[in-house]
């Protein structure tokens, strides 16, 4: 099983209902990928790149480069982001662009954000990167090349011991896909996906946290899917946990994959991180496993307005 071929010619289908979005292992480090209410909430000037090859040793395998900056106003209640990814499956090639502005409301010792994003993305199906066993020379499709606008919304509560956060993507729900079959023109669509998330943070002890949190992603038609995480951080500086994610809540004894990730803060500007996925389904024996590389960068635009230390 090194081909993965049958997922390329889905967006044949009048529509498709899937889980369209980028996987990412380490969305707590990095929650703009997920909510745009969050831009802004760390009061500081945020440059995060992430970069994932997923299921190593499958020829076609998903590879995802993203790249985010994110920071509070002057006026701290404003939050304004920016969000540039690049999602490649095979002979599917997603890239997109989504600007991102954020509304907080601030309380005695919490907050309360709004956030909406809206961009484009532009896919791109190249029939060349299809390799078939007994080829058909008469077949020549052509290649498939679309750009179309999107938005997100989503809600975040944040104070310095827990967060909520609940969003939307694909709102517009636009068409991406297109080809030609028995004459009719057929379209894919993008499909809305909504998020659930939270965690909180616990003291140990003087210089260790602990930190559960999960997160439910839901696609209509599509398994409901659940990341269940556990970190404990060191002295502010170490971050080290696991976390278990199912393709279908109803297997979620077993689970989809099991990951691991760590983050280190090598200076009060530079964070690094790496997560890797160890798959527990079918695909176990044919790859090794799945990677997540991530550098964070932080700023502070403005005189700092944090009072409390922030582990969200």
């Amino acid at each position: 099983m090194k081909k993965i071929i049958l997922a390329f010619i889905l967006f044949c289908n009048l529509a498709v209902y899937a889980q369209q979005d980028p996987l990412f292992t380490q969305y707590m480090f990095n929650k703009l990928l997920i909510n745009p209410a969050y831009a802004g909430s760390k009061e500081l000037f945020t440059i995060d790149m992430l970069n994932r090859t997923q299921w190593v040793n499958i020829d076609g395998a998903p590879e995802t480069f993203t790249i985010s900056a994110h920071t509070a106003m002057r006026n701290k209640n404003v939050g304004l982001g920016l969000y540039l990814f690049r999602d490649a499956l095979g002979a599917f090639n997603n890239q997109g662009l989504m600007g991102t502005y954020s509304y907080r409301i601030y309380f005695s010792q919490s907050s309360l954000a709004f956030g909406l994003q809206f961009g484009f993305k532009y896919f791109d199906f190249n029939w060349n990167e299809i390799r078939t066993k007994d080829p058909d020379y008469l077949y020549d499709p052509q290649d498939v090349r679309r750009i179309t606008p999107d938005a997100n919304f989503g809600i975040y509560y944040q104070s310095n011991r827990i967060y909520m956060g609940l969003s939307s993507k694909q709102l517009l729900q636009n068409d991406y896909g297109f080809a030609k079959k028995d004459g009719k023109n057929s379209f894919s669509k993008l499909t809305r996906h909504f998020y659930l998330m939270g965690g909180f943070a616990v003291p140990l002890a003087e210089k260790i946290i602990f930190r559960p949190s999960l997160m439910t992603k839901y696609t209509p038609n599509a398994p409901l899917q659940l990341d269940l995480n556990a970190s404990v951080l060191f002295s502010n500086v170490f971050w080290i946990g696991t976390s278990v994610r199912t393709g279908d809540v109803k297997t979620w004894l077993t689970g989809n994959a099991i990951t691991f990730m760590t983050e280190f803060k090598i200076t009060d500007r530079l964070k690094i991180g790496y997560s890797y996925d160890l798959s527990l389904n079918e695909l176990q024996p044919v790859n090794y496993g799945s990677h997540e590389i991530r550098l964070g960068f932080e700023f502070p635009l403005y005189e700092s307005r944090m009072r409390t230390p922030r582990y969200f």
